[in-house]
């Protein structure tokens, strides 16, 4: 499973309940519609980190990190260890 499908799962589980998958475009303002508030988003980076094995004390968090499932996806790939995204920093695939 992808990133992107993860964080989009979790999403709809904990927030969208009863929302299905093809329902949730992934640049869906999460935040301008109320999906996610401040506390949500306590939510979110605190089972990023314990997903992805983020060290969330180490990175900026900024809210537009957190307004889309394309926004975290990329929040995501550039945090996490394992760097998922197959390009490394010159933009070369790994």
């Amino acid at each position: 499973m992808s990133y992107s499908e993860q964080i989009k799962s979790y999403v709809l589980d904990e927030f969208l309940p009863g929302v299905g998958p093809e329902e949730l475009e992934a640049d869906y303002d999460l935040r301008a519609n109320g999906v996610i508030d401040s506390l949500g988003l306590l939510r979110v980076v605190t089972w990023l980190e314990a997903t992805f094995s983020i060290p969330m004390e180490e990175v900026e968090i900024v809210e537009q990190d957190f307004t889309s499932i394309d926004s975290i996806t990329r929040f995501v790939e550039q945090h996490s260890p394992s760097g998922a995204s197959g390009v490394d920093y010159l933009g070369k695939a790994a």
